[in-house]
């Protein structure tokens, strides 16, 4: 009989010879960059800084792609894009201090979308730890604690022998279910001094498995094969685990509708007989939903705008499967299913019996129908002949990315994604600059693709300092921003609460065009009728480019309330 600590790894004749003879001059900072070699890596993100500049180094004179951003915040949306179309982990090398801070709403926002950015940052030098009052540059009493709260996990080497098994032990906890940012700090010392420690060859960082228990499958089973009306909530969790096409399957062997959450969309077929597409921000779609006898949430914590404001209040029985432990049952009791979603999904397609049930499609239908209806009455033409543009001049499975704009908002429910993992907003902590340089970072991860940006004019001057970025690596984003002189959802919230004031919305803004051809990027101003004409040729054309729309939009009205 074989035990555990029998199975001692040899070292091969190479990692021997390897290991005898290391090149000289190495530092930590090789160590860094030779263990993500050895884990997989090959791109990175990120801006040096004093600190940092050792771990920089390595980088150059590694075989790793290197790609600088122009802030911290822009490199951390960009390895954000890269995780979440890869499904791999991404490295964020960060600088101490402000560096490092810089980057906090991106990877808030990697950590409410579950995208497996793995954040290496310096530290001031060691004696320097743990006061804050050596007066080092850029020095924080204690910086992982900015970042505890944030990430996943928080990991620190504090010795050269210790990187190797802290990056992977962060590598690992990026891509375990739930996938997430994580930390990983190192003081610059550390980085600088060189090492003995033999060229890094035996890595390995495989992310644990997260499957559901059977008995708890076998009652949810149970309970969706007897069903009068049961109803599927499709979350980003069936995205990241790649199980669209086991919810599927799933759906037509119950006859079970399905809606798709705003970070769910293209988990499901938009114009399939049982697609309830992603109107949840409607009262028709929660009646419905309320309405059903069992519902199956997957991938969902039935967050503020899943559950259309927490006005959604389900009558009947609730499984739900989430691999986040924290929003397991977080707002609503429900047989909570701790597990990766395809897993899940797995397990009930091998135990669930098939479900007949000829009036789903009319009731889906009706459903629809009501919304229909509701929006032909408010007179938004012109925000949905919009969405209609810009969904028949993007390729089928290019990937788009939505700024927190109002026409942002209308493609949560109103845009069909075509695909899984094709579409992706800043809605999972909501803040702004994200979609630009986060298609930059799309374009990084599928080469050869064109993406889109969408951005309003408050929103594009977070990030129009990445034109820079495109035009330096040539990158294939078209960015279409939307011109309205202002902080547009706002200005529309403002003007609804606070008696028509709209305090701090209105905004100077450069001429977008002109700028964006400082950067040497091509730019024109669309409009309405041409969007769709002028947005397929710049798409087809390779390298980034720049459209501006003039428009001012205006939302649905609030279906929450009624």
């Amino acid at each position: 009989m074989t035990h555990d600590h029998d199975l001692v790894l040899r070292p091969t004749e190479a990692q021997t010879a390897a290991a005898l003879a290391p090149p000289p001059g190495r530092t930590g900072g090789d160590l860094v960059v030779e263990t993500l070699r050895g884990l997989g890596a090959t791109t990175v993100f990120g801006l040096p800084g004093q600190h940092a500049l050792a771990l920089f180094d390595a980088v150059g004179r590694s075989d790793l792609r290197l790609v600088g951003l122009r802030t911290e915040n822009s490199a951390g949306f960009a390895a954000d894009a890269y995780g979440r179309l890869t499904g791999e982990a991404v490295p964020l090398l960060l600088s101490t201090g402000p560096g490092a801070l810089m980057s906090l709403p991106a990877l808030a926002e990697a950590a409410a979308a579950s995208a497996p950015v793995l954040a290496i940052s310096s530290q001031v030098p060691s004696p320097g730890l743990g006061g804050g009052r050596r007066g080092h540059l850029h020095e924080l009493r204690e910086q992982s604690a900015s970042f505890r709260d944030v990430v996943k996990s928080v990991h620190t080497a504090r010795t050269p022998s210790q990187i190797p098994s802290v990056v992977a032990e962060a590598w690992e906890s990026a891509l375990t279910a739930p996938h997430g940012p994580v930390w990983v700090e190192i003081p610059e010392d550390v980085l600088r001094a060189e090492t003995v420690i033999p060229q890094v060859t035996g890595m390995d960082a495989s992310p644990r498995e997260l499957a559901p228990r059977p008995e708890l499958t076998a009652l949810a089973a149970h309970w969706l094969s007897r069903a009068a009306r049961p109803v599927i909530i499709a979350g980003g969790g069936v995205i990241r685990a790649d199980a669209a096409g086991k919810l599927k399957q799933l759906a037509e062997r119950l006859n079970a509708p399905v809606v798709t959450t705003f970070g769910g969309k293209g988990a499901f077929p938009w114009n399939h007989p049982l697609s309830l597409q992603s109107w949840l921000e409607d009262r028709h779609m929660t009646d419905f939903l309320e309405d059903a006898d069992v519902l199956l949430v997957v991938g969902s914590g039935l967050g503020e705008l899943s559950s259309n404001y927490h006005t959604f209040f389900p009558t009947g029985r609730v499984v739900q499967i989430e691999a986040d432990l924290g929003k397991l049952e977080s707002n609503h009791a429900a047989l909570g299913i701790h597990a990766d979603a395809r897993l899940a999904l797995q397990a009930l397609l091998e135990t669930v019996g098939p479900r007949e049930d000829a009036d789903a499609p009319a009731r889906v239908r009706a459903v629809l129908s009501d919304i229909a209806a509701r929006l032909a009455a408010q007179d938004l033409t012109l925000e949905q002949q919009l969405l209609t543009s810009i969904r028949s001049a993007l390729p089928a499975r290019s990937p788009s990315f939505w700024d927190m704009t109002i026409l942002s908002y209308w493609a949560w429910s109103a845009f069909d994604a075509k695909h899984p993992n094709t579409m992706h907003s800043a809605q999972g902590a909501g803040g702004l600059g994200y979609a630009f340089p986060a298609a930059l970072g799309a374009a990084l991860a599928e080469p050869g693709s064109p993406v889109l940006a969408v951005s309003g004019d408050g929103g594009a001057m977070y990030s129009v300092s990445e034109l820079a970025t495109a035009k330096q690596y040539g990158l294939d984003v078209t960015w279409l921003i939307v011109d309205d002189g202002g902080y547009g959802i706002l200005r529309e919230y403002m003007t609804d609460a606070y008696d028509g004031r709209t305090t701090g919305t209105e905004l100077t803004r450069p001429d977008f065009t002109a700028l964006a051809a400082s950067f040497g990027v091509p730019a024109s101003t669309t409009t309405p009728a041409t969007l769709r004409e002028d947005l397929a040729a710049a798409l087809t054309t390779p390298g980034p480019s720049v459209l501006v729309l003039p428009a001012t939009l205006r939302m649905f009205a609030p279906t929450h309330l009624g």
